[in-house]
């Protein structure tokens, strides 16, 4: 009997607190950012950065629907410039325990001051879904090195 009582209780403690992979508000985490150098002026020429994130969501409910909009928010942490990015149309994809990775191309809200050194760029990143249930707040992993 005493053995049942304590293999429940662990049972019980491991479950309880097991963190659940899929949750209420959007959970997003960093995957890459590359190339992890601009040199001012490389526009044109393709070589953007490009952040990849990772999101996980319970109800599914991001992207862009004939009802609401969700919105991606980054602030760059060189300049605090802050931006947002709505998601696209995504409903033919989206279901319950939703995941998949989002790509963002930097090169529109890629910004530094004039005159600007030698220096690094962080990115802080969250995701607002359909509820307006806000994501956790993720900062880059890698910075971007930006070359005047």
């Amino acid at each position: 009997m005493r053995y049942i009582l304590i293999l429940s209780a662990l049972v019980l403690f491991f479950t309880s607190c097991k963190k659940d992979k899929y949750t209420t508000a959007p959970q997003i985490s960093f995957k890459d950012m590359k190339p992890d150098a601009w040199i001012r002026g490389t526009i044109s020429g393709g070589n953007l950065p490009v952040l990849t994130i990772s999101v996980t969501d319970a109800e599914g409910d991001l992207g862009l629907s004939g009802k609401d909009t969700s919105f991606l928010y980054l602030t760059n942490l060189r300049t605090n410039r802050f931006d947002s990015l709505r998601l696209p149309d995504i409903s033919l994809a989206v279901k319950r325990n939703f995941q998949a990775d989002i790509i963002i191309s930097l090169g529109t809200i890629l910004s530094v001051p004039n005159g600007a050194v030698k220096d690094t760029i962080y990115y802080d990143v969250y995701l607002k879904d359909f509820a307006k249930n806000k994501s956790n707040v993720l900062r880059t992993g890698k910075p971007i090195y930006y070359f005047p």
